[in-house]
């Protein structure tokens, strides 16, 4: 059987379950944390899922029985490596002949199953060769002081207003300070509405970042346009000692102000840089050296690259390591998002990991932050008012849970902009309920370090509750609990004793009292030991 047959049969398989189930990708995406856009690719067999978990994940949802997830498996197996299949004596029979009886079916599956996930099944493995080792427990332990800049918003206005509720820092991005904005002629900069961001940011005690993008178009006059009506270019300059000259001027003014320069936006995409991976390292190696003449404590941040979720993304992300692109910078910028607005942030855990293992493999282990979204992602409809909540809330929890893969800083797109998937607050108007959120989140973690996070039935939690621990100043354990799709019933610890919502109301708890969990992230409060 040729390996696109095999694809297509689990592919198959996966499509009439999901159509059996009447779900929608988007609805389906939402129950298994799982991309909408990558369920289709499963369903198409354009890609195999790449373990078992993530079938079994997916066949659950949509209410699979015994003897579909048994036939999964040798499907999967045959998608993902033939050669270790069972021989076709003992392999699923064909859907169109007779099937086994049911009793025997259920006690394969059963036992099967059971053996497979014990393993490990993160990929193709063969079962009479002992079991992967398995180990239960949080995702990762380890204690660390919260820092409270990991709380970042892209401020996308030029008024040089602050956010009205609780931040931790400020990304410059979409608020006309463009290089083509900053310098409209080869001689004349125009400083006035940076200078008035920093000193609204400097007042208010963030540090601020500012994006590099945006070519002046006497820089370039023949480079494509980019999408904003300022006739800056998408194109490196045509003499690069043009951007020696804008980074050194611009650094030394702003010394000890600005504490980061993302040096490009969207490196890998053509509409704001069409140029050669070469020139980007070139033009990053360049930034970094007139910046630290001038302010050795400034943060470079690499260029950020975009589209991870596709092979394209992650080829460009281990180009521009090969080119030792990243010898250069302090912080690896990278545009961590769902798919779409409407798939669950914890989604990004697994791009992450990805992103984090692409990195890896090419010898590199800088720290990360995520500097923004795609065009397209900020164009789609806007969230409802409670989804906005709880996505809003955890996107910066997916960030914490993330921290073990070196990411430390999160800039949520955008601060002062609309329309949005989901509105902060748009400048000359009140916080909305998702900043007020994002604010009481911050507030519940002030002054704490990290202990643990995990999630589902390695922590003896239901499959889909998300937790993460904290510890206080005056030795109170805080646990914050969450799904990424519908609720379920979890137990207090023995020493409970408040139940906080998001909405800042709150309520007593005892030790071992039931917690209903939903997707709205919730704190438990542990007296003191």
């Amino acid at each position: 059987m040729a390996l696109s047959d095999m694809n297509s049969m689990l592919a198959r398989h996966l499509a009439e379950l999901k159509n059996r189930s009447g779900l929608s990708y988007s609805e389906l995406g939402r129950k298994t944390h799982t991309g909408s856009s990558t369920l289709h690719r499963y369903c198409t067999g354009k890609t195999v899922p790449p373990d078992y978990q993530t079938v079994v994940r997916i066949a659950t949802a949509c209410a699979a029985t015994d003897k579909d997830l048994i036939d999964l498996l040798w499907q999967w197996r045959l998608a993902t490596d033939p050669d270790t299949a069972l021989p076709a004596s003992q392999a699923v029979p064909d859907p169109g002949r007779r099937r086994r009886p049911q009793g025997l079916v259920t006690a394969a599956a059963a036992l099967l199953v059971v053996a497979f996930l014990a393993a490990g099944a993160s990929g193709p493995q063969n079962l009479h060769t002992g079991a992967a080792q398995h180990i239960d427990g949080p995702s990762w332990q380890r204690e660390q002081l919260i820092d409270p800049r990991l709380f970042g918003v892209t401020a996308s206005s030029s008024s040089g207003s602050m956010p009205a509720f609780r931040v931790g820092s400020l990304r410059f991005w979409d608020s006309r300070t463009r290089w083509a904005s900053l310098q409209p002629q080869p001689d004349v900069y125009d400083w006035s509405i940076l200078d008035r961001l920093v000193s609204g940011a400097h007042n208010a005690g963030l540090p601020a970042t500012l994006v590099f993008g945006g070519t002046p178009g006497w820089a370039a006059p023949n480079g494509p346009k980019t999408p904003y009506d300022d006739g800056s270019r998408s194109t490196p300059p045509d003499d690069l000692t043009v951007w020696d000259r804008f980074v050194s001027t611009l650094a030394a003014r702003y010394r000890g102000r600005i504490e980061a320069y993302e040096v490009w936006v969207h490196g890998n995409d053509p509409r704001y840089y069409s140029g050669s991976t070469e020139t980007l390292v070139e033009m990053t190696r360049r930034a970094s050296r007139a910046i630290k003449a001038v302010d050795p404590n400034a943060v470079v941040v690499c260029p950020s690259i975009v589209g991870l979720w596709t092979d394209d993304g992650r080829r460009m992300l281990r180009r521009f390591a090969e080119l030792r692109g990243y010898d250069h910078c302090d912080v690896a910028g990278l545009n961590l998002h769902q798919r779409q607005a409407l798939d669950p942030p914890e989604t990004m855990v697994d791009l992450l990991r990805r992103t984090y293992d692409a990195l890896h493999d090419a010898g590199v282990h800088p720290p990360l932050w995520n500097t923004g979204v795609t065009y397209e992602y900020v164009r789609e409809e806007p969230l409802d008012e409670q989804r906005a909540i709880n996505y809003a809330t955890r996107f910066y929890l997916v960030a914490l849970y993330g921290s073990n893969f070196s990411l430390a800083r999160t800039y949520f797109y955008n601060w002062g902009g609309r329309p949005l998937p989901i509105t902060l607050q748009v400048v000359g108007g009140p916080p909305t309920r998702a900043a007020l959120a994002v604010e009481e989140l911050q507030r519940w973690l002030s002054h704490t370090t990290t202990r643990s996070c995990g999630q589902g039935l390695a922590i003896n939690l239901p499959s889909n509750v998300w937790q993460c621990e904290f510890a206080t100043t005056d030795r109170r354990l805080l646990v914050i609990r969450w799904t990424h799709h519908g609720s379920a019933t979890t137990t207090a610890g023995p020493h409970a004793e408040e139940l906080r919502h998001i909405d800042g109301t709150s309520r007593p708890l005892r030790g071992g009292d039931s917690i209903l969990v939903s997707e709205t992230p919730q704190l438990i409060v542990h007296r003191q030991r």
